[in-house]
C-alpha cells in the first residue's frame, strides 16, 4: 500500500471494504464484548470479515442460519445483556424479514424502559443498484430507517468516512445502521494509520462551489462529483454536500451551503415518493426559503421496482438527470450534456 504524510497523519490508500474490516478488527480487539454475527460471517465474500475468524474464533465470529429475524432478534437480546453485536445483514433488502425486531424492539425499548436499558447494536449492509441485481437486491432503505425514531443511520461514501463512522457506531449505546453501496467495494481512498473516529451528525462538503448546492447521498455523491467536474469545464461552480449520516442529519451544514449558493438540487438513489430527498427539501423550505433564487429540484429513483439488465438505467438516477436538474435551477436554456455511466 502507498503511504504519504498529510496533515501530520500517515495516510494509506486502501479499499472501502478494507476500511470496514479494519474498523471491526480494531473494535473487536479493543472491546471483548464486541462480536460479529451473520450468514457466512466466517467467510464473507466481500472481504469485510477477512481474518476475523482466524483471530477471534467461532465464539466471536458467529455463522448463522438463513433467518434475519433470528439474527437481529438474538443480537438485540445480546445487546440488552451487555454485549455489542455487529450484524452483517449483507443486502439491506434482507432487513425486511427482521423489521419487527428492528423497528419495534431495537428502536423503541430504550425509550419504553425510561432509558434504563441500552441496545448497543450495529447493523451493516450493502445497498443500491447499478449492478443488475434486480428488484429484491438493489434497494435503498434510508427513508424507512429515518421514518422510525430510535435508530441512527450512516451512509459513508469514502473509505475514510466508512472506517470512522463504523467505529463510532460500534461504541454508541444506541442501535445504529451503516449502509454502504455495492459500487464502493473496490474504490480506494486515504485512511490514516492512527486511531480516529467520526461523529454522527456532521456533514462533509466534498466539493466547494458557489453557483448550486448539490446534496447527494451514498453513491450519488460520486455521480454528483463527476457531473460537477464536467460542468466546471463549462464555467459552472457546483458545491457537493455529503450528509454522511441521515440520522442525526446535519441540516445546519446543508442550510449554510444553500444560503451561500441560493440554489439546490438533492440527489438520492431511493425513490422520489416519500424519500429522503423530499424530507431534506422540505426542511430547506422551512429554514431557508427566503434565500432561494430557484425552486428546489430533486433527482431520485422512479417509483418502480428496480429491474435487472439494461432497463435499470430508466429507473435509477443518471448523470444526465443530475446535470438537467442543475441546468433548471440555474435557468440555463441550452443543454448541458455530460458523459453517461
Amino acid at each position: 500500500m502507498l503511504t504519504k504524510e498529510q496533515g501530520g497523519a500517515k495516510m494509506r490508500h486502501i479499499k472501502y471494504t478494507e476500511a470496514l474490516n479494519e474498523a471491526i478488527l480494531e473494535e473487536m480487539t479493543r472491546d471483548e464484548t464486541v462480536y460479529l454475527i451473520g450468514e457466512g460471517a466466517s467467510a464473507d465474500a466481500w472481504k469485510i470479515h477477512k481474518g476475523l475468524y482466524d483471530k477471534f474464533g467461532k465464539k466471536r465470529v458467529r455463522d448463522t442460519a438463513i433467518s434475519e429475524a433470528a439474527i437481529v432478534g438474538s443480537s438485540i437480546g445480546a445487546a440488552l445483556a451487555g454485549y455489542r453485536p455487529i450484524v452483517n445483514i449483507r443486502f439491506c433488502d434482507f432487513l425486511f424479514p427482521a423489521l419487527d425486531e428492528l423497528l419495534l424492539k431495537a428502536a423503541k425499548w430504550r425509550f419504553i424502559h425510561g432509558g434504563k436499558q441500552t441496545i448497543p447494536l450495529v447493523i451493516i449492509g450493502n445497498m443500491g443498484g447499478y449492478v443488475n441485481n434486480g428488484a429484491e437486491h438493489s434497494q435503498c432503505l434510508e427513508s424507512i430507517i429515518m421514518h422510525n425514531p430510535g435508530l441512527k443511520l450512516a451512509v459513508p461514501t469514502t473509505p475514510y468516512d466508512a472506517k470512522g463512522l463504523l467505529k463510532t457506531a460500534i461504541r454508541d449505546n444506541n442501535p445504529a445502521l451503516l449502509f454502504y453501496h455495492k459500487r464502493f467495494n473496490g474504490i480506494r481512498g486515504e485512511v490514516p494509520e492512527e486511531e480516529y473516529t467520526i461523529p454522527f451528525g456532521v456533514a462533509d462538503v466534498k466539493r466547494e462551489g458557489k453557483d448550486v448546492t448539490v446534496v447527494a447521498i451514498g453513491y450519488m455523491v460520486h455521480l454528483a462529483l463527476e457531473v460537477a467536474n464536467q460542468l466546471e469545464e463549462r464555467g459552472f461552480s457546483i458545491e457537493v454536500v455529503d450528509p454522511r449520516t441521515l440520522e442525526p442529519l446535519d441540516m445546519d451544514a446543508i442550510v449554510g451551503s444553500v444560503k451561500k449558493t441560493k440554489r439546490v438540487v438533492i440527489v438520492d438513489e431511493d425513490t422520489s415518493r416519500c424519500g429522503v430527498a423530499g424530507e431534506i427539501g422540505m426542511q430547506i423550505m422551512e429554514r431557508a426559503f427566503d434565500y432561494l433564487d430557484a425552486p428546489i429540484r430533486r433527482v431520485a429513483a422512479a417509483n418502480f421496482p428496480i429491474p435487472a439488465g439494461g432497463m435499470e438505467q430508466y429507473v435509477l438516477p443518471q448523470p444526465q438527470s443530475i446535470a438537467n436538474a442543475i441546468r433548471d435551477v440555474l435557468g440555463v436554456k441550452e443543454p448541458l450534456p455530460v458523459r453517461p455511466l
